[in-house]
């Protein structure tokens, strides 16, 4: 490796690594922001919070490498720029290219590494992610009983409290427990003064200590509702405990989850796409002779006995046609009112069927476009920091975010119109890298020949024997 190599890997490793870790960060946070009302109010603890947030990371990372890519390389060849060492090199005889040489392998390996990553570890961890997402959506809040509303979150009981005391909110005043456990509505009630609630054996109980107070017991009599019984029992003190088992976080079997197409990799949805192409064809094959049976028609014989058979085209002179009656156009009506409704749902199952075999599809160019955008960003990045000659986290940020914005707006409406069938999904998924190659050519183009951003010159766009009528032309914006 030249020193040459070695000075601008070290340049671009600082600023790489840093953006990385910012860009890693304000997508995980808005990620996180996305699923917070699942998550607040569950006391769910450190470790599956850890891991959610572990698990978005992964996903995140093939997204994030493209923007740092870009912003790297516009902070490092800018400030090469700013501080005249890429002047410096360049009059030593030194092409641009060979300058962004280290910089583009190092692109070309990334792009690689988020190839696989995409392909083998993404899909796990979408996955996990996901899978423990839904065990925590369906976790109960944690406990909360607010002073004057009826809680119900524990099984089998409904409380309600006037009033919490103390600097935890564990002092209970006027207490009121439906007790639903026997299956048998509101014939059992407790009434109690006062009550202190605490946690009993490591969290997994919730202890009630209730003071002062009744309880009322109504037993029916199945024979006679008149004749049905009331107890009443005063106490002083009466302890009533809780299970808090409903409240645990229950994990979901991971195998459940993994035929979503966000849980393959490459093999697994081009493998799952045949199958579906396979059944497409084959219902599209068979609805001419599912059709068939509704175009068959009633014909009477010479005996009077109806015979049902296929509809055949069959020339008749005009004096033997016969008289329609009204049953002839009932069964008519109905026969086409039955094809109307079949040909709609066909054809609304046939589209489905191709609607979800477009998602695989666009799971699969996924995971090139992505790889290939951090090919795309460094090659806007690095030649556009070379012209604008700007380092720091100024004009560098402002650029990144201006195309990143451009890039993902374009990168949503190919995939939309990809899905909705507007146009083909090849051509969906890479829009957006298509409408922004022609940009890093011509930054390319303009850095290699030391042009300003929007200084060009028309003769060097044209081929030698057209560039005569352009002679002594140059149009500087």
């Amino acid at each position: 490796m030249k020193k040459l190599d070695k000075l601008i890997l070290k340049a671009f490793a600082g600023p790489f690594l840093l953006t990385l870790a910012v860009v890693e960060f304000i997508l995980l946070t808005q990620y996180m922001l996305k699923y917070l009302d699942d998550l607040v109010g569950k006391d769910l603890g450190a470790e599956v919070l850890v891991q959610l947030l572990f698990y978005f990371a992964v996903l995140l990372l093939p997204i994030a490498l493209p923007l740092a890519v870009l912003l790297s390389s516009l902070m490092t060849f800018g400030t090469l720029g700013e501080h005249h060492e890429l002047t410096a090199i360049k009059t030593s005889g030194i092409s641009l290219t060979r300058i962004l040489r280290p910089v583009m392998i190092t692109s070309v390996s990334l792009a690689l590494f988020a190839f696989w990553f995409n392909n083998t570890i993404v899909p796990k961890a979408n996955l996990k992610a996901f899978s423990l997402l839904w065990d925590v959506r369906q976790q109960k809040l944690a406990l909360d009983i607010r002073p004057g509303v009826f809680y119900s979150g524990i099984p089998g009981y409904t409380i309600k409290v006037n009033d919490k005391l103390g600097e935890e909110g564990d002092v209970l005043m006027g207490i009121m427990i439906y007790d639903h456990t026997q299956g048998t509505g509101n014939m059992r009630v407790i009434l109690a003064d006062s009550g202190r609630m605490f946690t009993r054996f490591g969290g997994q109980y919730l202890g009630l200590e209730l003071f002062r107070g009744q309880s009322y017991v109504e037993q029916p009599d199945s024979r006679s509702r008149s004749g049905a019984t009331f107890i009443r029992q005063a106490f002083n003190r009466n302890m009533i405990t809780f299970s808090l088992k409903s409240f645990d976080l229950n994990r979901t079997k991971t195998e459940l989850f993994a035929e979503n197409k966000m849980m393959k990799n490459i093999p697994q949805l081009v493998a799952f796409i045949d199958s579906l192409q396979k059944r497409l064809r084959t219902e599209r094959s068979q609805v001419p002779h599912l059709v068939a049976p509704y175009y068959a028609y009633l014909r009477f014989d010479t005996v009077g006995q109806a015979q049902n058979r296929r509809a055949e085209l069959v020339q008749v002179p005009d004096t033997r046609l016969p008289v329609l009656n009204a049953g002839v156009l009932e069964q008519a009506t109905n026969r086409a009112r039955n094809l109307k409704s079949f040909a709609g749902s066909t054809g609304e199952r046939l589209a489905n069927l191709a609607k979800e075999s477009g998602n695989y599809r666009i799971e699969i160019y996924r995971k090139y476009v992505q790889s290939t955008a951090i090919l795309l960003m460094f090659l806007i990045g690095a030649p556009l920091g070379a012209i604008i000659k700007k380092g720091g986290l100024g004009v560098p940020i402002l650029v990144s975010i201006l195309f990143f914005i451009v890039y993902y707006i374009l990168s949503i409406m190919g995939e939309k119109y990809g899905r909705e069938g507007v146009m083909p999904v090849s051509f969906g998924m890479w829009m957006s890298t298509l409408a922004l190659l022609p940009f890093g050519l011509f930054f390319l183009y303009q850095a290699r020949n030391d042009s300003g951003l929007l200084d060009w010159d028309l003769r060097r766009l044209l081929p030698a024997w057209l560039r005569w009528p352009f002679r002594g032309y140059k149009k500087t914006l």
